[in-house]
């Protein structure tokens, strides 16, 4: 696991962008791994700067969303849909036919759960997932005591989950009680994961991640079992890492960027 801490969310958020950047350019056809939520807005800000500039291209490549709320259509303002639609898809150059989340209000969810995780090892699995760090330790919507090997399914969300996204609804009672997720096990065959985490609100977390036992109870924890991952925080999220001086030496380039 790789972990590099920035001065500045700003400059975490910069760094995430330029390895899907990096990525994109090297493999243009990669299928990426997306996610969604505040913490995502400015990394895809960047994204479409970069695409604007000249300097990325996705004409190329798939995507996968991590998870959907179950019961909202793809038009609803709450949906993820409507997020990616608004953050990224309208304004790069992904094709619409190869942009893909779960069906929220599919009919049979489970049937579509089982759908979402065939068309992903269809497509060979996600090439680079991005993740965010829920404060709970969930990773898409899989919440404390989920599988470790879990795939894509329906989860229950956690009252602290709910809450946290409740800002986006009109009530808390609005905020739907499940989603249909993508599992630890499908985002850990991705061939590479970017997580990135801002603020003293995740340092706690985001400790029990990358320096605690590899446990359900915490289940970002089972990316240190994956072969290839970065981790990317600002000062603050790192502010109670045991080891942070020693991720600091390693990657002193970090602290000091090229201008």
């Amino acid at each position: 696991m790789k972990v590099l801490i920035h001065e500045t969310q700003g400059t975490a958020a910069d760094c995430v962008a330029g390895l899907f950047a990096e990525r994109l350019a090297q493999q243009p056809e990669t299928v990426l791994g997306l996610a969604t939520g505040g913490t995502m807005e400015t990394v895809y800000e960047r994204l479409i700067a970069r695409f604007q500039a000249g300097e990325m291209s996705l004409a190329k490549a798939r995507s996968f969303n991590l998870d959907e709320y179950v019961g909202l259509p793809p038009d609803h303002p709450c949906s993820y849909w409507h997020y990616m639609r608004e953050k990224l898809f309208n304004h790069v150059d992904l094709r619409p036919d190869h942009a893909f989340l779960p069906k929220g209000d599919a009919p049979d969810a489970e049937a579509e759960a089982a759908r979402y995780e065939a068309a992903i090892v269809d497509a060979g699995d996600i090439g680079l997932q991005l993740l965010g760090l829920g404060a709970n330790g969930h990773i898409g919507f899989n919440e404390p005591t989920s599988s470790l090997t879990s795939l894509t399914r329906i989860k229950t969300l956690t009252r602290s989950t709910r809450e946290a996204n409740a800002r986006y609804f009109e009530t808390f009672d609005d905020v739907p009680r499940l989603a249909i997720t993508m599992g630890i096990g499908t985002i850990m065959r991705a061939q590479e994961v970017v997580l990135l985490a801002f603020g003293a609100g995740k340092a706690e977390v985001v400790a029990q991640m990358i320096e605690g036992p590899v446990s359900a109870a915490c289940p970002a924890s089972i990316l240190q079992m994956h072969r290839k991952v970065t981790v990317v925080l600002d000062q603050a999220a790192a502010s109670r890492l045991a080891l942070r001086s020693y991720y600091e030496e390693v990657h002193p380039e970090v602290r000091a960027p090229a201008i």
